[in-house]
């Protein structure tokens, strides 16, 4: 078959009102994006002055499993590695969240409804007065610093100016009270475990950490109200955990002191699984686990960890902890992924966690950078999927019996693989998600995508693909921000800081760049900003300098906007060409007169009555007996021989081709342009999809009309036939017209476990 030719693009015009300004969706983002600088150049690459601050930490931690409690002493080295003097130091105080007069919860907003689940009626009987004590604060002499609290941020007035290129070292002691995470909520806490009177600790954002102080922002100062997570310094930590002697401790970092801490049973397993890269080894196994539960250490364990140039720090602790370990190889070192979790989480943790951690490292390593640190761990926390550097925290529980239903079972991989996936976005590739979520959640997700494609054919990924987000998008406008917002502001956080990011990349990544290009571009940007605080135009930048690929128009509709996707068929003609044959002429013009006849003519000629001329023949003339208007509309023989005569032998196959021109009209119904994506349908089922990329739109962006050649007629068009574009109404996509019915789905609650098969099918069995 002849292949589709474009020999027509006609943008049809329109004149805007008076007085109106015409919006042009592609230019350039000059307002949007900062001045380049020496810090921050126009490739989206740090400059040749680029310069970062760093706080190392040395810590002492004391948890109390009595009282709930965490005591903490640290010393914080502060090194001023900016051009700039310093007069004050900002720390971030996350713990005074949870005072009952914090901003957070003053303005947190729950209504009474006539069903209320436990826990938001938890939360509006919460009396939980939380928050750090400081008990001390010193410089290197041991003397007394001048500090200021805030609310969630510390200011330390420095005695004399910090200089660029000198350091700052001071010490602060404080404690505060652990929140139960399973009544008032929260990224760390504890779960406890009536049925055997047990903790179990996930420790996060438990000690004052160093704000970021940058180019393009200053002091990173802005209150932690909740939502907008973590802006943090890059720094090396050394870290004592002072925990009952019978608990098991996971941590970012290396353990330094196995021998003192394991016993002989668990160092001997340990070493195992630092060479078992197929399947995990077994380190405290679940019988051990139970032995431990009813037990109450009267002595302690300090378990010493080390973590080299990390942004953060965090811990699990509990006696309750099953622990497997394997090794994964990337870049030619051996990484331990691990993982520690209750008896509650068995069988379906054993069997799934240290493998996604490992698959989620082989995976996010070939898309970003090579993964740099030694360990990382998921650690079982019900209810919570929560990430730092090496750690993370995420829920999915078995049912008593052992089963767990399907949603739980891709429930538990995905959050594995997105919390372990927050090590490259943000723990590495250390954006400011204080005031830019999408970088770390929007990329992690889209990763996380690509990586739960890899675990198995057809996976059921939740974000990502296009047609997911249409419902999101075609919302009302109220309810809706463009990406570009900050967190606080956002009414649906998940959609706008995961769900649509990720989907704006996969797009990028099959249809508008292609995935050399793209997969170049965004490798590009994790190694340009590894260990690094890259900013939203560092990466726009760098995937169009990378790419050769021009974006604004997709960051602006798609980032900066709220707009959505619709494109429409307003129309579709096919024509073919008057090639002036008489034979064939004839032929034509009489089977389109006789399909024009409209109902009256049609019953008229049908009628058995005769007409008056057919009963007095002598009414009959020149017009009835000679005249064929339809032959004199034609050429005779010998004209056609002469006008084939003045033919070149080009446009003589032209004529002969019996070639369609078919004209289709596009309507953007939405404001958001988007490439156009069509598929005919030829007569003869063969089909052929054209693409046509967003510039289209670039004159109007209305309207787009395009002709088509084929020696073949089209009988179907659709437009995004493979849900590419995130078109929010397909009803429209087609010609001639064919409606999609839409489904709904019946569903009895929000439990994971309750369409659990394999606990029906068990119970069947029994």
């Amino acid at each position: 078959m002849r292949k589709l030719l474009t020999v027509a693009i006609a943008l049809l015009l329109s004149f805007s009102v008076f007085g109106q300004e015409k919006e042009d969706k592609f230019r350039q983002l000059y307002e949007e994006l900062p001045t380049p600088n020496v810090y921050r150049t126009a490739s989206g690459a740090p400059g040749h002055e680029y310069w970062q601050q760093r706080a190392d930490h040395k810590m002492s931690i004391i948890l109390d499993d009595d009282e709930q409690k965490i005591t903490g002493s640290q010393t914080i080295t502060y090194y001023n590695n900016s051009p700039d003097h310093l007069d004050y130091l900002w720390l971030q105080l996350d713990q005074n969240i949870w005072q009952q007069d914090s901003d957070a919860n003053l303005i947190r907003q729950i209504s009474v409804q006539e069903r209320m689940n436990m826990f938001n009626l938890s939360s509006l009987l919460n009396d939980f007065d939380g928050g750090f004590h400081i008990t001390k604060l010193t410089d290197q002499k041991n003397k007394d610093l001048n500090y200021i609290i805030n609310k969630t941020m510390l200011r330390i007035d420095l005695n004399q100016t910090l200089k660029p290129g000198e350091t700052f070292q001071f010490n602060v002691d404080w404690w505060f009270l652990i929140n139960d995470r399973m009544k008032v909520g929260g990224r760390s806490g504890y779960e406890y475990f009536e049925e055997d009177d047990n903790y179990l600790y996930t420790i996060a954002q438990y000690f004052p950490r160093m704000a970021v102080y940058s180019d393009n922002e200053g002091w990173q100062n802005k209150q932690f109200l909740g939502k907008g997570e973590f802006t943090l310094t890059f720094g090396n930590y050394e870290v004592d955990i002072t925990v009952p002697a019978d608990h098991l401790v996971a941590a970012t970092g290396t353990l330094q002191n196995p021998k003192e801490v394991m016993n002989k049973d668990q160092l001997k397993r340990y070493k195992e699984a630092e060479q078992s890269f197929d399947h995990p080894v077994i380190i405290a196994n679940q019988e051990e686990a139970e032995a431990r539960e009813p037990l109450r250490a009267s002595t302690t364990k300090t378990w010493k960890f080390k973590a080299e140039n990390v942004r953060d720090f965090a811990f699990a602790s509990s006696r309750k902890f099953i622990w497997d370990a394997m090794a994964v190889e990337i870049g030619g070192k051996n990484i331990m992924a691990m993982s520690m979790y209750p008896k509650e989480a068995n069988p379906l943790w054993e069997q799934y966690s240290t493998k996604a951690v490992a698959h989620t490292l082989r995976w996010y390593s070939h898309f970003t950078i090579d993964y740099p640190y030694p360990v990382a761990w998921s650690i079982n926390a019900d209810r919570i999927g929560m990430e730092y550097p090496m750690i993370c925290f995420n829920y999915g529980r078995c049912a008593p019996d052992g089963t767990y239903s399907k949603a739980t079972k891709y429930g538990v991989i995905s959050v594995i693989i997105h919390e372990v996936g927050h090590n490259f976005f943000p723990m590495i590739i250390n954006s400011d998600e204080r005031q830019w979520t999408w970088m770390d959640e929007g990329l992690n997700t889209f990763v996380q995508y690509l990586t739960e494609q890899q675990w198995e054919r057809g996976y059921p990924s939740r974000r990502g693909p296009a047609h997911m987000i249409t419902d999101y998008m075609k919302g009302d406008p109220r309810n809706l921000e463009p990406i570009m917002t900050n967190s606080e502001s956002v009414s649906q956080l998940g959609m706008n800081a995961y769900a649509k990011p990720a989907t704006a990349l996969n797009i990028l990544r099959e249809t508008i760049m292609g995935r050399e290009l793209f997969d170049h571009a965004f490798k590009m940007y994790s190694k340009r900003w590894a260990f690094k605080h890259p900013t939203p135009a560092d990466f726009f930048r760098t995937m169009e300098d990378a790419s050769a690929v021009d974006l604004d128009w997709f960051w602006r509709g798609w980032f900066y906007t709220n707009q959505f996707c619709d494109q429409s068929i307003k129309s579709f003609k096919t024509y073919t060409v008057k090639n002036n044959n008489p034979e064939k002429e004839y032929a034509y013009q009489k089977a389109k007169s006789e399909q024009l006849k409209n109902i009256s003519q049609q019953r008229y000629r049908d009628q058995e009555e005769l007409t008056y001329a057919e009963r007095d023949t002598t009414l009959l003339d020149f017009y009835n007996l000679e005249y064929d208007p339809i032959l004199l509309n034609t050429m005779t023989s010998s004209d056609y021989e002469r006008f084939r005569a003045s033919l070149s032998d080009k446009e003589r196959d032209i004529i002969d081709g019996d070639l369609y021109f078919h004209e289709l009209t596009v309507e953007n119904v939405g404001e958001l342009v988007m490439p156009i994506i069509v598929k005919f349908s030829f007569e003869d089922d063969s089909e052929e999809v054209i693409r046509i990329p967003a510039e289209i739109w670039a004159v109007h962006a209305d309207i787009a009309t395009k002709t088509f050649v084929s020696d073949k007629k089209i009988v179907q068009v659709e437009l995004d036939p493979y849900l590419e574009i995130a078109d929010v109404d397909r009803n429209n996509n087609y010609f001639p017209s064919k409606i999609e019915p839409s489904r709904f789905e019946l569903y009895k609650g929000r439990d994971r476990n309750y369409r659990n098969e394999m606990q029906q099918q068990m119970n069947r069995n029994n």
